[in-house]
């Protein structure tokens, strides 16, 4: 499969830089234009407007039907030295009363000259090919209501026209090459902004599995990138953390497996080393059954918290009357505990919904714990509480030495031991309190643990209600 790249954040960002450059500019050039088409057309209107006044005033000045001779002659004197500038008027019936030149004039400006206040004069190209501008009036006869005739003035625009082709072609071309350097300034600009992330990116490629202690310096990083920076530390962390439980762990459970294994090693070659007899065949045989019972044990519960972290195990759901459960493993642990004087008592009750052997395996854990740690002529209380949030604690707590604080949040992790230099007995693999994790995690609940004062104290947290998929 071919895989393709996103485009570099660097063209991006220059790309988007250009565009926003040339879309301002291009509204500067619109407004630029069109202040300039402006200004010629306001030039423009302002002489026909002052032709129109005096063809108003000349022709205001005659009663009907106005004398043509004279007419004509005040108009040409009037006209005089207006180069390009045509007056044309028109008779009530359309003949043409007087032009100074033959023009065709556009029905669109003719009938303007019925509108009141018009506003802007009319551009349009004539026969010959010149653009011209013009303007047309109603006008009246006399000083009374006399006929009513009309006055079209227009005049030439070549030289407006050819100056703004001029402009706009080099307003367009001055923009366009503003354009080009703005995205070239705007990549420059970019590089060197994204400099501090280069930056990141070197000092990311240093961190290996040996070095994972390393930090970013978030002091030095702009603090747009500071949060990146903060979440990559806390990633590291995490992963360090991570990392340093999974060596702890692969470490531990080398030397779990080690033991047993190198026992039946040893023991079988001692036996094979020289003939014996029956006897003490059977009873090498029964010590490598020991040692293979706490292979499997340990086999099992790491099979157990493998599916577990990968949400395999699937709790039945049933209701769990806990006193009577939690009864019933006190009188199984009651031999252990006459052997160490050791006091347990049940107070409390509750019911959850859950797998009920599960739960008792956790349970049943955590009083194998508790009997193991508590001295001769100590005590295990178990207590039973339902809170008004829908929770159920189950509280497992022993007298004895406490545990210091450092120790209590790893307490649940695999083969973590408080005295690491403890050997290990087959009567635990180290694996007991992650199990019981485990199945409270899967249930929804959760655990916690206390030590102080004498007292140690293992609390489940089980929600009273079935948990949904």
């Amino acid at each position: 499969m071919i895989s393709t790249r996103a485009p570099s954040l660097t063209l991006r960002l220059t790309l988007l830089f250009a565009l926003a450059s040339a879309f301002v500019l291009f509204l500067l050039g619109l407004l630029i234009g069109n202040a300039v088409e402006r200004h010629f057309e306001e030039q423009d209107l302002e002489v026909l407007s002052g032709k129109m006044q005096l063809v108003k005033h000349i022709l205001e000045r005659y009663p009907p039907p106005p004398p043509k001779e004279t007419l004509t002659q005040q108009f040409d004197d009037a006209l005089t030295g207006h180069h390009g500038l045509i007056v044309t008027v028109y008779g009530a019936n359309g003949e043409i009363l007087y032009a100074n030149e033959s023009l065709v004039f556009p029905l669109d400006l003719l009938s303007k000259s019925m509108l009141p206040g018009q506003a802007r004069p009319v551009k349009w190209s004539s026969t010959d090919g010149h653009p011209r501008r013009g303007i047309s009036s109603v006008v009246k006869f006399g000083a009374d209501s006399g006929g009513r005739y009309t006055v079209a003035i227009s005049t030439e625009i070549d030289h407006h026209e050819n100056f703004m082709t001029s402009f706009r072609q080099t307003l367009w071309g001055f923009m366009g090459l503003a354009t080009l350097a703005m995205g070239v300034l705007g990549w420059f600009a970019v590089r060197r902004g994204l400099l501090p992330l280069q930056a990141i990116k070197h000092q990311a490629a240093e961190i290996t599995a040996n070095r994972l202690d390393t930090r970013l310096p978030v002091e030095s990083i702009p603090v747009e990138l500071a949060d990146l920076a903060d979440t990559l530390n806390g990633m590291l962390s995490r992963l360090e953390e991570s990392f340093q439980r999974l060596s702890d762990f692969s470490s531990d459970l080398a030397h779990e497996l080690r033991t047993p294994v190198s026992n039946l090693l040893t023991q079988t070659q001692v036996t094979l080393s020289k003939a014996r007899s029956a006897d003490d065949y059977r009873d090498i045989l029964a010590s490598n059954a020991e040692e293979f019972e706490r292979l499997s044990r340990t086999i099992s519960d790491m099979l157990f918290l493998a599916k577990a972290d990968n949400k395999q195990i699937m709790p039945n759901q049933e209701p769990i009357d806990l006193a009577e459960e939690i009864g019933d493993l006190l009188e199984y642990y009651d031999v252990l505990a006459e052997e160490k004087s050791i006091a347990l008592s049940l107070s409390g009750s509750g019911q959850v919904i859950g797998d009920r052997l599960m739960l008792r395996r956790a349970v049943s854990n955590l009083l194998s714990n508790a009997l193991r740690h508590t001295p001769n002529g100590g005590a295990v209380t178990v207590k039973i509480n339902e809170t008004d949030g829908g929770m159920t604690h189950i509280a497992v707590e022993n007298t004895g030495s406490e545990i210091p604080a450092e120790h209590l949040p790893r307490l649940f992790d695999r083969f973590y031991r408080v005295d690491s230099s403890r050997l290990r007995t087959t009567e635990s693999s180290g694996l007991g309190l992650a199990i019981t994790r485990s199945i409270v995690l899967a249930h929804g609940g959760g655990v916690d643990v206390c030590s102080g004062n004498g007292l140690t104290c293992f609390t489940l947290l089980l929600p009273k209600s079935a948990i949904t998929a």
